[in-house]
């Protein structure tokens, strides 16, 4: 797509002004080219506005305008455009609160607007990220781990007290947990979806759906009804890294669609950082590798905030410290040292008492040991898995 439409108008800034109507003949554009047709719609825009192309598609001289090579896909469009209610559609869009906002217009987002292959127009539910405000991407496995699942929390909800904005694909594992945590802690976080914004994809993120509605937002470069499918959400990245100042990685694997969009944050000119992980954890290999390849290496939230912005995170990491170490001192003898030699994978409970005589210099019988982890999955420090498992948990 141009810019170029009769329902535009350019103010002395630079930025456009483009009318509902105008709009409206977009939207019915985008729906009936469909996804995955960007060389038809660069062959469209030759022909002029959405308007006029309108026009000659239900006139049904488009054909004659068009390369053989489109022929069924002008046959298609033009079967779809006849009977279509063009501002009717659009209307009842903007009613279930879904806007559309084009390229060079005041609200299309500054950071995005520079990559060089933005899409011509997003669609719209709730916000879109503030101007002025630093934002970041925090990505990663879909399947994480407890260790992963903790950091993603621990950093999405430090960068909402901070102020910056946390900007995710929505999906299950790492990049859902990221955006709840930001939310819980007031914070506003954007979902960029691989489907239209009226679905919610993966349906188990319903909740975080709904949150990031009331209190972020979520955008798609795809119209509303585009059911999600795998060839979508590779595209999608690009906006994704596009609309933020770094990326995090928080877990991945070393062949992982988390780092597609790492790939495209590096070609669009973005700092890449990665938490490390165990060399022997399949869900840090990808990390581990990009801390290798030169990515910034963060242990605490504290640590990327100070690159973000230029200030010490010093008296945040006291916090957490202070308030960590209040945690242990309630967890007396027994449990408080068992809770430091447990880990955030879970480990069989022989192993538990050979760390512990090894940390302590004292045994434990297995019958105290169970005793005590038990109080302490009742207290919610410690989680039990498969029976004889025990793993580390914090409350955040």
């Amino acid at each position: 797509m141009t810019a170029k439409t009769s329902g535009m108008t350019e103010t002395e800034t630079g930025t456009v002004t483009v009318t509902e109507e105008e709009k409206a003949y977009i939207h019915w554009l985008y729906q009936a080219v469909g996804m995955g047709s960007r060389g038809f719609l660069k062959s469209l825009s030759s022909l002029g506005t959405p308007r006029e192309i309108y026009r000659l598609a239900v006139s049904g001289v488009l054909s004659e305008k068009i390369s053989e090579k489109y022929a069924k896909k002008v046959t298609q469009m033009s079967e779809f455009s006849r009977g279509y209610d063009v501002s009717g559609e659009y209307g009842r869009m903007r009613e279930r609160g879904i806007s559309l906002v084009t390229e060079g217009e005041p609200q299309y987002p500054q950071r995005l607007a520079r990559v060089p292959d933005r899409p011509y127009a997003l669609y719209c539910a709730g916000k879109l990220p503030q101007e002025g405000k630093k934002a970041v991407a925090l990505i990663g496995a879909r399947d994480c781990t407890a260790y992963g699942r903790y950091m993603a929390e621990q950093f999405g909800a430090a960068f909402a007290k901070a102020g910056v904005q946390v900007i995710s694909g929505m999906a299950r594992g790492i990049d859902g947990v990221g955006q709840a945590a930001a939310l819980k802690a007031g914070g506003y976080s954007l979902g960029v979806l691989g489907c239209g914004v009226d679905i919610c994809y993966p349906r188990e993120n319903r909740t975080l759906y709904e949150d990031l509605l009331a209190a972020g937002g979520v955008c798609s470069e795809y119209p509303p009804g585009t059911e999600p499918r795998g060839v979508l959400f590779p595209p999608r990245n690009r906006i994704i890294s596009g609309l933020c100042d770094a990326v995090l990685v928080v877990e991945a694997r070393d062949k992982s669609g988390t780092l597609i969009t790492v790939d495209m944050a590096l070609e669009q000119g973005r700092e890449v950082y990665a938490v490390p992980g165990r060399a022997t954890d399949p869900l840090s290999g990808g990390c581990n590798r990009l801390i290798r390849q030169g990515a910034g290496l963060v242990l605490t939230p504290e640590e990327l905030l100070e690159e973000l912005t230029g200030e010490s995170g010093a008296p945040k990491e006291r916090g957490r410290t202070e308030a960590v170490q209040g945690m242990l001192l309630f967890l007396e003898g027994v449990q408080g040292e068992l809770w430091e030699i447990l880990d955030f994978n879970p480990l069989p409970a022989q192993e538990l008492q050979r760390r512990y005589e090894e940390k302590y210099g004292k045994t434990v019988a297995l019958p105290v040991l169970f005793k005590e982890l038990l109080e302490l999955c009742a207290g919610g420090h410690a989680g039990q898995v498969g029976g004889g498992y025990f793993m580390r948990v914090l409350k955040t």
